[in-house]
């Protein structure tokens, strides 16, 4: 067995074994961002490292960061990873694939005994589903210097602010600005697709060339509560009554805009008993266009529509975004870079954009960057379900292990 083929089965049981840190007792995965379960990953994650002789870190916002030294000391650096929190009841690919495919990457090039010209800087980045708090991609958002001004006033729905939980976990907020990355040239995140684009194609591999922009709200409606029996249906301000119908609005805004997804993935009705017409209710929303300007226009129609129908009802809609991300297209010298790889590792070269939001999109903003997608079962992602071959799982970490020794940092060919 060669050094890839090795590391390839090392990498998806390391895979298995990460999907053991969850929230939840009963076999599901649930790591959510500095829980109990993803501070017990972020060890496992610095044991592995230390174990190939690296010096692993978390930084003042709960990232696991690792250096590997090029030639020169303080090179610049390639960075490479994903994410290792996860969405509620997830798989265990999405986000872990890349972070620990990072990992492998740098245990074989000290398995061959290689030193780069370059650098190549590992990340575990946190809070990249924004899941726990109303904020996403914190971990690259400090990384980029994109913290917004009150980030840490965010707060879970138990009441605990970003602030405390960063605290708790032995993380210093203050210095998040410290955490910001330096001397990096560019960013490379491999991920499983998340669709079922590459598996309809008969393709293992594919370079992604752009990610969609995406927009967050969290919508607060007021309305009365009352006995269920008392209160004539023409005489109710039920708050659950008028957000069905903003929840509706935000589907038919999806298919009339053409180029938008909309969804409403989390409502919450209180005081929640049987027998109580809804006084106050809470939901989410998730808008994505490849197109900045038409998602923007999405979510002003939706602000305005939720507020139209509140008042058409006798309540009170609050829109609050909790998220922006633009659109992001992939730098084209690390597209022909990773096309490269691909062909080099005998495989068709093929292009494809990712509809959901990545790291990646964010560490564009300060360095070029890219990504790789693996094909996965499917295309089925944020579910128990999500499945990815060994045979696929060594074409990725092969791709990206000779995308790692042969770019540079003028993105010419070794």
């Amino acid at each position: 067995m060669n050094i890839l083929e090795e590391s390839s089965r090392r990498l998806m049981q390391r895979l298995a074994e990460f999907a053991e840190y969850s929230d939840e007792p009963d076999g599901r995965l649930t790591r959510l961002y500095l829980s109990p379960a993803y501070l017990g990953a972020c060890e496992r994650f610095c044991q592995w490292a230390r174990i190939i002789g690296l010096t692993p870190y978390m930084d003042a916002v709960g990232n696991i960061r690792a250096r590997y030294e090029g030639r020169r000391v303080g090179a610049p650096a390639l960075m490479i990873g994903s994410h290792i929190d996860t969405v509620r009841n997830a798989g265990r690919y999405d986000g872990n694939l890349g972070a620990l495919a990072a990992l492998s990457v740098v245990e074989m090039l000290i398995q061959r005994r290689e030193r780069l010209e370059i650098a190549i800087e590992i990340v575990a980045f946190g809070d990249e589903e924004g899941v726990r708090f109303p904020t996403a991609m914190t971990g690259s958002r400090a990384l980029a210097g994109m913290l917004s001004p009150n980030w840490l006033d965010a707060k879970d729905d138990d009441d605990v602010s970003l602030r405390d939980a960063l605290m708790a976990s032995g993380c210093s907020p203050e210095l998040a600005q410290q955490a910001r990355a330096r001397d990096v040239f560019a960013f490379v995140e491999l991920h499983i697709e998340q669709g079922p684009r590459l598996e309809a194609e008969g393709l293992a591999i594919g370079t992604v060339t752009a990610i969609n922009g995406a927009s967050r709200l969290e919508v607060r409606v007021l309305g009365s509560a009352g006995h269920a029996g008392s209160v004539p249906m023409e005489l109710r301000r039920d708050a659950l009554c008028a957000a069905a119908e903003m929840v509706l609005a935000v589907e038919r805004e999806g298919i009339k805009a053409g180029d938008v997804v909309g969804t409403v993935g989390r409502i919450n009705a209180l005081p929640g008993a049987i027998n109580v017409i809804p006084g106050v209710v809470t939901f989410s929303v998730d808008v994505r266009s490849t197109s900045d300007q038409t998602r923007q226009q999405s979510v002003s129609k939706l602000e305005a529509n939720f507020r139209n129908i509140a008042g058409r009802r006798g309540a009170v809609a609050e829109v609050t975004q909790t998220h922006n991300a633009n659109a992001y297209e992939c730098d084209n010298r690390i597209v022909s870079g990773l096309d490269a790889a691909v062909a080099a590792c005998g495989q068709k070269v093929f292009h494809l954009s990712s509809g959901a939001g990545h790291d990646a999109m964010i560490m564009g903003q300060i360095c070029p960057a890219g990504m790789l997608f693996v094909r996965c079962a499917g295309g089925i992602s944020h579910n128990p379900l999500e499945s990815i071959t060994l045979a696929d799982c060594e074409i990725g970490l092969a791709t990206l292990f000779e995308f790692v020794r042969t770019v540079r940092p003028d993105f010419e060919a070794a």
